[in-house]
């Protein structure tokens, strides 16, 4: 199956490479997504950019999974609602969608134009807790600040049928349980109306490309399967 991979913020669409292999090794077709801004370094890109630099690989695509890390879980499934019956599932990995109305990603200050890498402060703990220093340079020497334009952006949402398209609810940082309970109670409107969402435990963190890229993509493979 062709597998979008959507890198979330600051990364790099190579952050996928060891991934991909894994991937390629069980028989699919994974392309990275360029993300303008990112990939390109114009630091006046916005949210629709981005989203159009998806759109453009799910239509080269036949029934494609699209695969969303952290933040660009938010972009994956707004490719869903502008696709709902081209995409034949989401993977979510380490986050979850944002409402309709919400900005994108407005966690830390914009400075120069782009939201630069804060460091590892705000992510001790859980998130980074298998990162070895080498993979924290690694990250950190590779992030790109994030454009103003992505990182502000507003979410939109206009199709109903993006509730049908399959989900899988890739759990790193936190357990399948966490995952269901915040659903439940309403943490997540998107996916407490969506039809068809499974979660699946890979205990790692934040960054399971970095740290465990074997383990994600046999969990990508799981999603192929999960229709």
């Amino acid at each position: 199956m062709d597998i979008l991979l959507v890198a979330g913020l600051w990364l790099k669409r190579d952050v996928w490479s060891d991934t991909a292999a894994a991937l390629r090794r069980l028989g699919h077709e994974p392309r990275a997504v360029a993300l303008p801004g990112v990939d390109d370094g114009h630091v006046r890109a916005t949210l629709d950019d981005q989203l159009a630099a998806v759109l453009a690989e799910v239509d080269r695509a036949e029934g494609a999974l699209v695969v969303g890390h952290s933040a660009a879980c938010t972009l994956a499934w707004m490719a869903a609602d502008r696709r709902p019956t081209a995409i034949a599932a989401v993977a979510l990995i380490g986050g979850f969608p944002s409402a309709s109305g919400q900005a994108y990603a407005d966690f830390f200050p914009v400075v120069d134009g782009g939201m630069p890498f804060p460091g590892w402060q705000p992510f001790e703990g859980p998130d980074a807790a298998d990162l070895d220093e080498h993979a924290r340079r690694r990250i950190a020497s590779d992030a790109v600040p994030v454009p103003a334009g992505v990182a502000n952006g507003i979410v939109k949402l206009q199709d109903e049928r993006r509730f049908d398209v399959p989900v899988l609810v890739i759990c790193p940082e936190f357990t399948p349980e966490q995952a269901r309970a915040w659903v439940d109670r309403g943490d997540v409107p998107e996916l407490a109306r969506a039809t068809n969402v499974a979660y699946l435990d890979l205990p790692t963190g934040h960054w399971p490309m970095v740290t465990q890229p074997e383990a994600l993509a046999h969990a990508l493979d799981t999603a192929t399967r999960k229709r």
